[in-house]
C-alpha cells in the first residue's frame, strides 16, 4: 500500500532567513515584494505575525502597526530554492521526495517507515531534525497525497496519520479548502452552508459536477484514492538502488566497509538474479551534520561480482570524511547491462574444469612454449617467497586461503633486492632509498609488520616490513632484515610493488 508523508512548512521563508541571520530571531521582520505599484508583505516572522501582520499586507501599513518593523527585499525563487535543498536532505529518509507548491515537501514513504521502527518515530525523527534546523512543522501520513496534504494543513494535531483506506473519516471534518480547490468553488461551498468536507462528500456526482464542476469532483477522488495523483520526484529513482540506515552513526573506516559490503552483496544478488552487471555505480554516505559524501567506481564490462567490486570502490574509501557519523548509505548502479556469464564463470574454481579453457591454454602453450602460462595457489609459510606454490594442473585444489587481512603487492620479487637507505630512528620507516642507482623519497608510510624466521626451514632473523610511497605516488614494499643495526652494510630490502 502506498504511504504518502506530507510536510508543510508555515513559516519557510522567515525561518529560512533567520538560518541565515540568526539575529533576526526574536525580532519583528517582514519580507517584501513590489505588486502593483506597492511594497506587500510575502511572509513574516513569527513576532511580526504576532502583532497583526500577515502576507498581502501592504508594507506602509505594517510600518504603521508595528514601529522599528524590519523590512528586507524577497529574492525571486527563494522559497524553491530552500524547498528544493530541505528536498534533497529529505532523501536520506526515502529516494522519493517531492516538492509541493511554495511551502510543502511531499514524501513516498511507502516500505521506508519499518527501517526506523514505525510511521511515528519515522515521523518524529524527521521532525525533530528539521526542528533543530530552526523550522516549524507539520506532518501527516495517508494512503494519498491529497489525504496527506490535507491534513498536514488543516489537521489540530502537528502530527497526523490515517491508516490506508480510513481517509474518508480522516478528511469529513475539514474545510473544503482541504481539497485543493479553486476559491470560487469554495467561496460557492461556503454560501451555502457546506463548511466542511463531510457535508458534501456522499451527495450524487451528477450534482456536485453541475453545482461546482468538474474540479472538486477530480479533487475529491484524488484525496480518496479513487484517481491516481503521482509524484514528480527531485531525483529519479535508480532502478537498481539499495539504501542502508545505521542505528548510530558510523565514524570508522571498517564500519563503511562492512556497510558496503552488505549493499553490494544485496545488489550483486539482485544483478545475478536479472542476468545483469554494472557498468557504474555511486555510494553516497549521508553524514549527520547534511553533507553528503560520494564516490563512484566503473568497470570494462558489466560484473556483479562482489570481491572485485569491493576492491574498486575500497580504493576510493579514504575520500569519505565521515566527519560526527554517517547515518545512511545508498548504494546506486547507475548503468545497468547485461553480463556476460561465460566471462563471469572465470570467478568461480569450478569453471577450471571446462575443457574449453584446457584447449585455450594449451593453444597459449603450443604457441608460446611451455611454462608461459602458470596457476598459483597458496601454500602454508610465513615468507612471502615461499608462501604460494606452482600448480601441477587444473586439478589440484589449494590447500590452504589466500592471506586476505595484510596488505601485499601485485608485483613479488622473486628474490628481494638489497637498497641504500636512510632512517631517522630504529624503528622507524626510511626516509628515501636507492634502488638500482634511482633515489626515491618517502612521503607516506606504514608498518612495520613483522615477519618471523621459519626456524624449522632455515635459520635466520626477522623481517619488518613497511609499505611506502614515494613523491611520485609509486609505491613499494621494504623490509629491515632483524633489529636495527648502524653498521650494517645492507640490511634492508626491496621485496615488491604495489599498483
Amino acid at each position: 500500500m502506498q504511504r504518502i508523508l506530507a510536510i508543510w512548512f508555515p513559516h519557510l521563508l522567515a525561518e529560512g532567513m533567520i538560518r541565515r541571520r540568526p539575529h533576526l530571531k526574536a525580532l519583528p521582520f517582514v519580507l517584501a515584494a513590489p505588486d502593483r505599484g506597492r511594497m506587500r508583505v510575502t511572509a513574516a516572522s513569527i513576532p511580526a505575525l504576532s502583532k497583526g501582520i500577515y502576507p498581502g499586507m501592504a508594507v506602509a501599513d505594517g510600518r504603521a502597526l508595528v514601529a522599528g518593523l524590519t523590512v528586507m527585499n524577497a529574492e525571486p525563487g527563494q522559497s524553491q530554492q530552500l524547498l528544493t535543498a530541505l528536498g534533497y536532505w529529505c532523501i536520506r529518509y526515502t529516494p522519493t521526495v517531492a516538492v509541493d507548491g511554495s511551502d510543502g515537501l511531499l514524501l513516498n514513504i511507502s516500505g521506508c517507515a519499518h527501517l526506523w521502527g514505525g510511521e511515528v518515530p519515522y515521523a518524529s525523527t524527521i521532525q525533530n531534525r528539521l526542528k533543530a534546523f530552526g523550522y516549524t512543522t507539520r506532518f501527516a501520513i495517508a494512503g494519498t497525497v491529497g489525504a496527506a496534504w490535507a491534513l498536514a494543513r488543516y489537521a489540530k494535531q502537528p502530527v497526523v496519520l490515517a491508516p490506508s483506506g480510513e481517509e474518508r473519516a480522516a478528511l469529513c471534518s475539514l474545510p473544503p479548502a482541504a481539497l485543493r480547490l479553486e476559491p470560487a468553488t469554495i467561496e460557492r461551498l461556503q454560501k451555502l452552508g457546506l463548511t466542511t468536507i463531510g457535508h458534501f462528500m456522499d451527495r450524487g456526482r451528477s450534482i456536485l459536477r453541475r453545482r461546482f464542476g468538474v474540479g472538486l469532483l477530480d479533487r475529491l477522488d484524488e484525496a480518496l484514492g479513487w484517481k491516481a495523483e503521482p509524484l514528480q520526484p527531485l531525483q529519479p529513482v535508480e532502478p537498481f538502488q539499495l539504501r542502508l540506515p545505521c542505528l548510530e552513526p558510523i565514524v570508522t573506516r571498517s564500519g563503511i566497509e562492512i556497510a558496503l559490503e552488505q549493499l553490494l552483496d544485496m545488489l550483486c544478488q539482485r544483478l545475478a538474479k536479472e542476468g545483469k552487471g554494472l557498468r557504474k555505480a555511486v555510494l553516497n554516505a549521508y553524514r549527520v551534520d547534511g553533507e553528503v559524501q560520494s564516490i563512484e567506481i566503473g568497470t570494462h564490462l558489466a560484473s556483479c561480482q562482489l570481491r572485485h567490486l569491493f576492491k574498486l570502490f575500497e580504493l576510493k574509501i579514504d575520500r569519505i570524511e565521515p566527519a560526527l557519523g554517517i547515518e545512511l548509505f545508498i548504494l546506486e548502479a547507475t548503468q545497468v547491462e547485461k553480463a556476460r556469464f561465460s566471462q563471469e564463470a572465470l570467478w568461480h574454481p569450478t569453471s577450471l574444469q571446462d575443457a574449453r579453457l584446457a584447449e585455450l591454454l594449451d593453444q597459449l602453450a603450443g604457441k608460446l612454449g611451455q611454462g608461459v602460462v602458470r596457476r598459483y595457489l597458496p601454500a602454508e609459510h610465513y615468507w612471502p617467497e615461499r608462501s604460494f606454490t606452482t600448480a601441477k594442473d587444473l586439478a589440484e585444489q589449494p590447500a590452504t586461503h589466500w592471506q586476505k587481512d595484510r596488505p601485499r603487492p601485485v608485483r613479488l620479487l622473486r628474490h628481494p633486492e638489497p637498497v641504500e637507505v636512510a632512517a631517522p630512528i630504529p624503528d622507524y620507516p626510511p626516509m628515501h632509498f636507492r634502488h638500482k642507482g634511482q633515489l626515491h623519497t618517502i612521503k607516506k608510510a606504514d608498518g612495520p609488520e613483522r615477519i618471523e624466521a621459519e626456524w624449522w626451514i632455515q635459520e635466520g632473523e626477522h623481517r619488518d616490513y613497511y609499505v611506502v610511497e614515494d613523491e611520485t605516488g609509486a609505491r613499494f614494499w621494504l623490509f629491515r632484515l632483524g633489529h636495527y643495526s648502524g653498521d650494517q652494510a645492507h640490511q634492508w630490502y626491496l621485496h615488491g610493488f604495489f599498483a
